[in-house]
């Protein structure tokens, strides 16, 4: 079998004449236009004409870019984990696929001797990976998520095991299961990305910044590297963390704490025995042929100068889905944000949390605010209700807050529910800027605020958020 890389997480797998493409994020921009494809990729229809089966591991548009399957070949099946939340299922369906759903570590035959094994990642616990908002209406449960997927594709004499999104600590009793159903693993595909919002989006000084990027980046190093350990392929490949953030929030890719795949490889490579386990670096378009042990190129590293022009002369140009939208009239929001606060309020109630910390929602955001109108709004965590905010001074009473300041037309799409935006996706694509203070992380806080929308039909409004 031969695997070769496309862009981030998106690879195509083949044993002679099967082809499974995975999780193609190959057009564009996504998280609302946020989230740049770098080194750039050239797409060609004609590449894709032959595949036989697309694998995408879960609903995140940076494995499942809607640009990017409504340019592939709409007869092409398209296999997806069972899960218990259909989002995913019918976001294919509407852009015309056939989805193939596949149980948990059920392993089948695709075509001639290629199998697939579609593996639940064990529930997602948000603190251990990174993701602010958690993973939106698809949480059913506070505190899990059972949203990301590993796979592994053999052809009965090599094994590749794809990773995807999933951290060690989540997918650690699903990586031994998979240890002990195959003798043996030729290539791993393992993530070296923790992609969240923090520290970039939070109001620290730079130092701050510097160093807690810092630490988000040793330690998912840490942690990719024991993954290799636990798994023991012959050969693995860094992937799934190339993007790059556009538009005005630019400026934020140096305090990411997200390293380029030089750095990660070499790393990696530092760390981990080469002769037990060799890690493989792979430019677009290039590939690695397990059964002869060898690349179809050496790599050529990016030039960062380069890089950084592209980013000047191209994505800083780039704008956001929501900045077409009419600016919203203050009034609009405030008519909105009472309603928004009952379903938070429900949720708040209904697993038992409360908090002193108040949710500040600034409405000074856009310049268009006249004299007379509130700066921003206090959404209370303990059953207290809304206070209208109309100066500093009212914040800096509060002992305990979390600001939050966003474009209002992105505000406006949220209020009126997940059919346009939902927080958790607006939270990844770092179109949230933060205020924490004191900067301490509060769970329940951002699984309550998942539901601060005015829709209560919650499962239809979840369905078409992903469109």
């Amino acid at each position: 079998m031969k695997v070769t890389s496309l862009n981030s997480a998106s690879v195509l797998i083949e044993d002679e004449d099967v082809k499974i493409l995975c999780d193609p994020w190959l057009i564009g921009e996504e998280y609302f236009g946020s989230w740049g494809i770098y080194p750039p990729y050239e797409f060609k229809t004609e590449m894709f004409e032959d595949v036989d089966f697309i694998y995408i591991s879960h609903i995140h548009p940076d494995h499942c870019s809607k640009q990017t399957l409504q340019n592939l070949d709409k007869k092409i099946p398209i296999l997806i984990h069972n899960f218990p939340e259909k989002s995913l299922k019918f976001k294919i369906e509407e852009l015309g696929f056939k989805v193939i759903e596949l149980e948990h570590n059920l392993r089948i035959r695709l075509k001639n001797n290629v199998f697939i094994n579609i593996l639940a990642a064990d529930n997602c616990d948000p603190n251990v990976c990174g993701k602010l908002m958690g993973c939106g209406l698809l949480e059913t449960k506070f505190g899990t998520t059972q949203i990301d997927t590993m796979s592994i594709i053999d052809n009965e004499k090599e094994v590749i095991v794809n990773t995807n999104d999933c951290p060690l600590q989540i997918a650690k009793n699903t990586a031994k299961l998979v240890k002990s159903l195959y003798e043996k693993i030729d290539l791993l595909l393992v993530g070296y990305v923790k992609a969240s919002s923090y520290p970039q989006t939070f109001e620290l000084d730079t130092e701050e910044k510097r160093i807690e990027s810092k630490k988000k980046q040793e330690q998912k190093l840490e942690t990719t590297r024991d993954f290799i350990n636990l798994f023991e392929p012959k050969s693995y490949i860094p992937f799934a963390g190339r993007y790059t953030l556009t538009g005005k929030f630019a400026e934020l890719n140096q305090h990411r704490g997200e390293p380029e795949l030089e750095y990660a490889f070499e790393w990696l490579r530092k760390n981990i025995p080469q002769e037990k386990h060799k890690g493989i670096i792979l430019n677009h378009n290039e590939f690695f042929d397990i059964s002869k042990n060898q690349v179809s190129k050496d790599y050529e590293p990016i030039d960062l100068q380069e890089k950084q022009n592209y980013v000047e002369n191209n994505f800083l140009k780039k704008s956001f889905d929501y900045e077409k939208e009419q600016i919203p009239e203050i009034s609009e929001l405030l008519e909105l944000i009472p309603k928004a606060y009952e379903n938070f309020e429900s949720v708040r109630k209904k697993i038992g949390w409360i908090s002193d910390t108040k949710i500040i929602l600034r409405l000074d955001v856009n310049n268009n605010k006249k004299v007379s109108q509130p700066i921003a709004v206090a959404i209370s965590c303990d059953g207290n209700g809304i206070q209208i905010i109309n100066n500093e001074e009212d914040i800096s009473k509060f002992k305990k807050y979390l600001q939050m300041s966003l474009d209002l037309r992105l505000l406006k799409w949220l209020l009126l529910g997940p059919k346009k935006a939902h927080w958790s996706l607006v939270d990844i694509g770092c179109h949230i800027k933060y205020k924490r203070v004191p900067n301490t992380y509060e769970r329940a806080l951002y699984y309550c605020w998942n539901r601060f929308f005015v829709s209560k039909n919650e499962k239809k409004e979840a369905i078409a958020s992903f469109n």
